[in-house]
């Protein structure tokens, strides 16, 4: 299963990828405000900053909502480095963007998925990933991982090349249970991931062994 991280903070993503763990990045907009950075060429410069630190996919986010906008974007964000995957929104005029931009030859990511309905759709549009967002279901008392393992078992029925990316992870019981239901990414902060190599176990004994 790959290791993406979820932020913009290039720290961050540089602590983990320092590791040899990290497959890709997942980022939009929002993330970026909240690094301080905004404005569309400050946006597009920083996306470039980290497709040159991760040789791994790099999502980058249309905010448009029209079909013509999107493509507009989706071509602009494509630009920016060989590595770049567009995330578009699970939207009408989003799926008839994700035909379009696959027919040109420009890897997609569909978001703010919800259903396996949405993810056979986006699929059958020429996506290259499905990002459904497991902890937002489980905010609304859902099961996200029923739902991770549901559209995991209808790609594998048809032999859908379509990568399932397990998005709105909090925990690492969340990257756990990606694992287990089949999900090929897994999207979170970089703190989550580091947290997976922590346990009280491995401390003690090597306490231990540092003090015998």
């Amino acid at each position: 299963m790959k290791f993406f991280a979820d932020t913009a903070n290039l720290d961050a993503i540089s602590e983990v990828n320092q590791l040899g763990i990290l497959d890709g990045v997942t980022t939009n907009p929002s993330l970026m405000a909240k690094e301080g950075i905004k404005g569309e060429e400050n946006i597009i410069n920083h996306y470039a900053a980290i497709c040159k630190m991760v040789s791994g996919d790099i999502s980058a986010e249309v905010i448009s909502t029209d079909f013509e906008g999107m493509m507009k974007e989706g071509r602009r964000l494509a630009r920016i480095a060989d590595n770049i995957v567009v995330k578009v929104p699970m939207i009408k005029d989003g799926v008839k963007a994700l035909s379009a931009l696959t027919a040109e030859g420009i890897r997609t990511n569909c978001t703010l998925i919800f259903s396996s309905g949405q993810a056979l759709v986006a699929a059958k549009a020429g996506a290259t990933y499905v990002s459904p967002f497991v902890g937002r279901i489980d905010d609304i008392a859902g099961n996200g991982m029923e739902l991770i393992a549901q559209i995991v078992h209808i790609f594998s029925n048809f032999s859908i090349k379509t990568q399932v990316l397990a998005a709105s992870v909090r925990h690492p019981l969340h990257i756990i249970q990606s694992a287990e239901m089949g999900a090929d990414v897994v999207t979170c902060p970089p703190s989550v991931i580091l947290q997976l190599i922590n346990h009280p176990l491995t401390i003690y004994r090597y306490l231990l062994n540092a003090q015998s």
